[in-house]
């Protein structure tokens, strides 16, 4: 079965104009343009969050989507999955995000835009908590892309987290997955992405290929 929807969700102080949301999006574009590719921006409130991804993508065939996260997007990408039934990418996957964002609570700023300031409150952390899916079999198939020179997060708690999955884990590296256009290929071959439909039609000339 083929992916005609894919969604795209971004790490902790980050947004769609991520590189890597950026490269995903322009990749599709260029190369499955008959897919549905949707990277919201989500709200700091991770309960939140999830809700608007939840109504967003509500009418999406289940048996058709799929969804790709990056850093704390790769926890919300697991939740996803879990709930829709659908393969999921996980990019150097936040695994404990209510241990690890706990020393940030305040205020922060987005990565690409430092004017743009947002508050993460005490609240979120259980919110957090509560839409964790470890120990939960996976219901579909996984794909974890993991940089053991992550500066952020522990490569082997990721290994760990998704041991069940397929996994891809690259010597050095960073958080940022720098070279994440090395993997497009693997991620779209992975998520069967719909490529485009070769069309033959007849006109006064000929038959000719579009």
């Amino acid at each position: 079965m083929t992916t005609t929807h894919l969604l795209y969700l971004h790490g902790f102080r980050s947004s769609p104009q991520s590189a890597k949301a950026r490269q995903m999006a322009a990749h599709v574009a260029q190369h499955h343009p008959g897919v549905h590719f949707w990277c919201p921006q989500l709200p700091p409130s991770p309960q939140a969050a999830m809700h608007m991804v939840a109504q967003g993508i509500a009418d999406w065939p289940r048996e058709r989507m799929a969804v790709i996260g990056s850093s704390l997007g790769g926890f919300y990408a697991s939740w996803v999955a879990q709930r829709a039934g659908c393969p999921s990418v996980m990019l150097n996957p936040a695994v404990n995000p209510a241990r690890d964002l706990a020393r940030h609570i305040g205020e922060q700023t987005t990565w690409q835009n430092p004017q743009e300031r947002f508050f993460f409150l005490p609240e979120y952390i259980d919110e957090l908590r509560a839409l964790s899916t470890e120990g939960r079999p996976a219901h579909a198939p996984e794909l974890v892309i993991i940089a053991q020179g992550d500066e952020v997060l522990d490569w082997r708690e990721m290994a760990a987290r998704y041991a069940g999955a397929r996994q891809i884990v690259q010597p050095g590296g960073d958080h940022a997955l720098s070279n994440f256009g090395d993997y497009l290929p693997l991620i779209t071959g992975f998520l069967a992405l719909e490529e485009p439909v070769q069309c033959l039609f007849e006109d006064r000339i000929g038959v000719q290929s579009v």
